[in-house]
């Protein structure tokens, strides 16, 4: 094994799982090419898994042979080592806090990152672009709020926040959710506004 081929193995099996490894990390150990190489070799013979481009995670070994790491782990590597709010989609956001039955066939969270495409196995998970408003209070229950409301748009915006308001938020949340209206859509802002006015 080689000196190279080591060194990318060691650096994946100490990175927590999701962990994702890029390139440019180990350009200090050879060039460019031949880091690529190997690294797309160690991809073919299913010791790391590439995700993306430039970016490969280790394989966790199971029961049942190895599998791609879990989508909560990656969005953790990713957060803590770029710097990125990641949060749940809209669509999904609404399904968890019960405000629609549909469930998203796709796997979408929007980022304060670029977007891309990750692949885990034969699992595509989208990462979009997101507004500064739609990361809004992270993954705090207001800030789910946020987020299925601006899915379900301005048409469904007041039914959705008075079940909201009823039986889904917790006090804090909801003087949160208040106290984030100017950085809101004003269609948003407004309903909100509404609610609080007629509780």
């Amino acid at each position: 094994m080689s000196h190279l081929t080591e060194n990318i193995l060691s650096a994946a099996q100490a990175k927590p799982e999701g962990g994702l490894l890029s390139p440019k990390e180990f350009l200090h150990l050879g060039s460019r090419a031949a880091i690529d190489q190997t690294l797309s070799r160690l991809a073919q013979e299913g010791k790391l898994m590439r995700v993306s481009r430039g970016a490969y995670v280790l394989p966790v070994a199971g029961r049942f042979g190895s599998r791609p790491p879990s989508i909560e782990a990656v969005i953790e590597a990713i957060e803590t080592t770029h710097g990125e709010s990641i949060v749940a989609s809209g669509a999904a956001e609404a399904n968890a806090l019960g405000l629609t039955t549909q469930v998203p066939t796709r796997e979408v969270f929007l980022t304060s990152g670029p977007t891309r495409k990750l692949r885990l196995g034969n699992r595509t998970v989208e990462f979009k672009h997101g507004s500064r408003w739609q990361l809004a209070l992270g993954k705090r229950p207001a800030g789910k709020a946020i987020r299925a409301l601006s899915w379900l748009g301005p048409e469904q915006a007041s039914s959705a926040l008075r079940i909201l308001y009823t039986n889904k938020l917790p006090a804090e949340e909801w003087a949160a959710l208040q106290a984030a209206r100017a950085a809101l859509p004003g269609w948003m802002a407004h309903a909100i506004s509404e609610m609080n006015a007629h509780g």
